[in-house]
């Protein structure tokens, strides 16, 4: 069973950093992809990066290009997302999910549970 816990959130300021965390169990880095996705408030949950393992083939959006990025460890089955200059509209609960697929056109959830997710507020 796909299962993915994130961690890390939290209040900064704006311009500060935040490093979220993925465990994932009950696959590998091999078996699917990993996107992380934020939702605010009011808004469409969102894509924020994916990246395969196999290839190292990584896309973002271009509202975080340059300010996150997106690593994983494979002892620990877990993956980080690194989260700098952060800005206000960044606002929102992030989740991490095991994609199907994860290319520059489309990106494929392996299953619909979202899970807890974790909150990253900034303040301005």
């Amino acid at each position: 069973e796909v299962q993915l816990v994130e961690s890390g959130g939290g209040l900064v300021q704006a311009g500060g950093s935040l490093r979220l965390s993925c465990a994932a169990s009950g696959f590998t880095f091999d078996d699917y992809a990993i996107g992380w996705f934020r939702q605010a408030p009011g808004k469409e949950r969102e894509g924020v990066v994916c990246f395969n393992s196999g290839d190292g083939s990584t896309y973002y959006a271009d509202s975080v290009k340059g300010r996150f990025a997106i690593s994983s460890d494979n002892a620990r089955n877990t993956v980080y997302l690194q989260m700098n200059s952060l800005k206000p509209e960044d606002t929102a609960r992030y989740y991490c999910q095991a994609l199907d697929i994860c290319s520059v056109s489309r990106w494929q959830v392996v299953n619909d549970d979202w899970g807890q997710g974790t909150q990253v507020t900034v303040s301005s």
